[in-house]
């Protein structure tokens, strides 16, 4: 196992109608491969792999990552990608999209 994650979210990203991939947003418990700090946020590449019983996800660049605990699902849209790879959670750009901006009169 390269790397171990909690508060984990499965986030599946949207263009549209179109699905672009899924991803996993997590908060770093260990990592073997000395990329990440404890309590790092990583948002991994493209999943490629789950095995759901060993709570272990494969991604697109070969990184393998253990999921602890329970985690949650999520779907944003491809133009809120940047703000979850920079460690904005789901919740957080929800929050963001949903807050209406501020009406001239």
């Amino acid at each position: 196992m390269n790397t171990t994650v909690k508060s984990w979210y499965i986030v599946t990203v949207m263009d549209g109608e179109q699905l672009v991939g899924e991803v996993v947003y997590g908060t770093v418990i260990e990592d073997a491969t000395n990329r990440f700090y404890e309590g790092d946020y990583v948002t991994t590449s493209r999943i490629v792999s789950i095995d759901v019983k060993a709570q272990q996800i494969i991604t697109a660049s070969n990184s393998c990552y253990a999921l602890k605990g329970r985690g949650k699902r999520a779907v944003i849209d491809l133009d809120d990608f940047e703000m979850l790879r920079h460690g904005f959670s789901p919740e957080q750009i929800r929050a963001l999209n949903s807050s209406s901006p501020l009406l001239a009169h």
